[in-house]
């Protein structure tokens, strides 16, 4: 069996294109497991897995329990907005703290940059971060390429637009790297003010007008407007907003073609797309959340057959 060249899944940037492959194989095959009638495989049955999560998320957190659990794992669940790091413990402490009850693997997130690299460094467990700040979210672009494939039967050469708030989007920058890794073409395109100065440099091209990046992408995958992480105000109201780069069914249907829409969620609703287009054939958004278990229990078990 081929394995993952890396020990951790700490962001895309550290992942080949034979990784991916192997991922998505990998998520292929527990795909077919998690539609069965018995949901469970044995893969992981003396691997203990702890939940780290220093910010709030529901839908991640449960997508990677329920991976964990349909691979027979034994797991933590650690919230730490309701713990002892309110009483000023810090990471190491914690993590050390857990690594005693003898964790195997730590899927985290953490509001810092590079905290899952930290980690990795201090600690003999296999880290798999689940998004650090507005840094990587690495199993997000995962499982949004793989969605991509399945729809379109590949990912390669075709031309993907993120719409939104890139600034402040672990989802944009794993997304980005994950596509160019796999030779999709790459647009980015929302509020001058919600774009990074140096995106260029990425490979990815900027376009401002919502409907010329529409009319040429195979594939629009609209971010969520993150006002928790604005400390000052990058558009003037969420209607002005919603009218220069939000999505309706009537803008859809004056397109020259058909393309497909994402969203990681959570969805504002009436912001970035309507409820039509959400719950449109158009959509692959519920397709997006089945794939994440899949792909992340891919992640879980390579990982897992690398620790010693």
């Amino acid at each position: 069996m081929s394995e993952l060249s890396v020990n951790h899944l700490l962001g895309i940037k550290y992942l080949n294109k034979n990784d991916i492959n192997l991922i998505f194989e990998t998520a292929d095959h527990f795909k077919e497991v998690i539609n069965r009638s018995i949901k469970k495989v044995p893969s992981l049955r003396d691997i203990t897995i702890a939940n780290i999560f220093f910010e709030n998320s529901t839908r991640t957190k449960l997508s990677f329990e329920l991976a964990e659990k349909r691979l027979s794992a034994d797991v933590i669940n650690f919230s730490a907005s309701q713990s002892s790091v309110k009483k000023g413990e810090t990471l190491i402490d914690t993590v050390n703290n857990i690594l005693s009850m003898k964790v195997d693997m730590v899927v985290m997130r953490h509001p810092n940059p590079g905290a899952g690299v930290f980690l990795s460094k201090h600690v003999k467990a296999a880290i798999v971060n689940a998004g650090d700040g507005a840094h990587e979210h690495p199993t997000q672009a995962l499982l949004d390429s793989y969605s991509i494939r399945e729809k379109l039967g590949d990912v390669g050469g075709k031309n993907v637009v993120i719409v939104g708030d890139i600034l402040h989007s672990r989802v944009a920058l794993s997304n980005i790297l994950a596509l160019k890794l796999q030779g999709a073409n790459v647009k980015v395109c929302g509020p001058k003010t919600l774009i990074p100065k140096h995106i260029e440099s990425l490979g990815v091209t900027v376009e401002t007008d919502l409907r010329k990046a529409l009319n040429w992408c195979d594939v629009a995958n609209m971010l969520r407007v993150q006002n928790e992480r604005m400390d000052i105000s990058y558009f003037p109201s969420t209607r002005e907003y919603t009218q220069q780069f939000g999505v309706n069914k009537a803008l859809l249907q004056s397109l020259d073609k058909e393309i497909v829409i994402m969203h990681p969620g959570p969805i504002n609703r009436g912001v970035e797309i309507t409820s039509d287009v959400a719950d449109s054939n158009q959509s692959i958004i519920l397709d997006q959340v089945e794939n994440g278990v899949a792909v992340r229990m891919a992640v879980l078990y390579l990982l897992a057959s690398k620790i010693k």
